[in-house]
C-alpha cells in the first residue's frame, strides 16, 4: 500500500506541474472518418513514448480522454483511438451493444480499424519508438484482438477486458508482451477464462503477465460505476506505470 500511495502522490505533483494539451485527431480507415484524441505534456522537450488507448463499448468519451491526460502528465504522448467512427458515438445501452457487436461479428473490420488506429498513434508520436496499446473493458478485449492479429507494438495491456479467444483465432501471430490486469470477481470474464488465456499464451510462447485483484469486479477502474474499486484501480495504474517503464 505504501508504494501505491507514494506513486499517486508523485502523480499528483507531476500533474500539478504539467501543462497538458489535448486536441482531436482525424484519420481515415477504408474511406471512413475517425476522430481520436491526443494529449501531450507541453512542458517537456521530449516525450517518454506513445501510448494508445482503446475505448470501452460506449465509445471515445471523457473517460478515455482523462486517462490520456493522466498519461500525458507522466510524460507520455497519449492517443485515445476511435474504432466506431467520427460522429458515431453510441447514445444508449442498446447502441453500445450494437456498435461493439458489429466489430465482434466482423473481426476483419475490427482488426483493420485497430491497425489503422495504431498507425495513427505512431504518426502522432512522430514515428519514433514503439507504441504501447492499452484498453478498458471492450477496449481490453480489443487490445487482445490486436495482439492476436500480430500488431507491431511495444506491449499490450488489458484492464478488465473480455479474455476469451474467438473461435478460429489463436496466438501464433502475437509477439507480446501482454499484461492482463483483472479482478477475481469479474462476472464477464471470470477466473476460468483467465486461466484458459494464460494457458494459450504459455503454449504460444508469448511473453505475458497477469495481475489479479481479489474481489474486484468488472469495470473496477471506471469512476462512478457500481463496480469501481479504488484499491484495484490504484494498483492496476501502478502496474501500468511499471510496465511502461520497462517497455517504452
Amino acid at each position: 500500500m505504501f508504494r501505491i500511495v507514494t506513486t499517486l502522490a508523485i502523480f499528483a505533483a507531476t500533474a500539478g506541474q504539467a501543462q497538458i494539451t489535448g486536441e482531436p485527431y482525424r484519420y481515415s480507415v477504408n474511406g471512413m472518418e475517425f476522430e481520436g484524441y491526443v494529449a501531450r505534456n507541453a512542458n517537456l522537450e521530449e516525450s517518454r513514448g506513445t501510448v494508445m488507448i482503446v475505448h470501452d463499448w460506449d465509445g471515445l468519451t471523457d473517460y478515455e480522454k482523462r486517462r490520456a491526460d493522466m498519461l500525458a502528465a507522466q510524460g507520455y504522448t497519449a492517443f485515445a483511438a476511435d474504432v466506431y467512427g467520427a460522429d458515431n458515438l453510441p447514445q444508449s445501452m442498446d447502441e453500445n451493444r450494437e456498435r461493439s457487436g458489429e466489430l465482434y461479428t466482423d473481426r476483419e473490420m475490427f482488426r483493420a480499424r485497430l491497425m489503422a488506429s495504431l498507425e495513427a498513434a505512431r504518426a502522432v508520436g512522430g514515428g519514433e519508438g514503439g507504441v504501447l496499446v492499452i484498453g478498458y473493458c471492450f477496449g481490453g478485449a480489443a487490445v487482445l484482438e490486436a495482439a492476436r492479429a500480430g500488431a507491431d507494438a511495444a506491449g499490450f495491456v488489458s484492464f478488465h477486458g473480455g479474455l476469451e479467444t474467438p473461435e478460429g483465432q489463436d496466438w501464433s501471430q502475437a509477439s507480446g508482451p501482454v499484461l492482463v490486469l483483472h479482478g477475481t470477481a469479474d462476472p464477464v470474464s471470470g477466473p476460468a477464462a483467465l486461466a484458459t488465456l494464460v494457458e494459450e499464451l504459455e503454449a504460444a510462447g508469448v511473453d505475458h503477465e497477469a495481475q489479479l485483484y481479489g474481489g474486484a469486479r468488472h469495470a473496477y477502474t471506471v469512476w462512478g460505476a457500481d463496480d469501481y474499486d479504488l484499491e484495484a484501480d490504484q494498483a492496476s495504474w501502478l502496474a501500468l506505470q511499471m510496465f511502461l517503464e520497462e517497455r517504452l
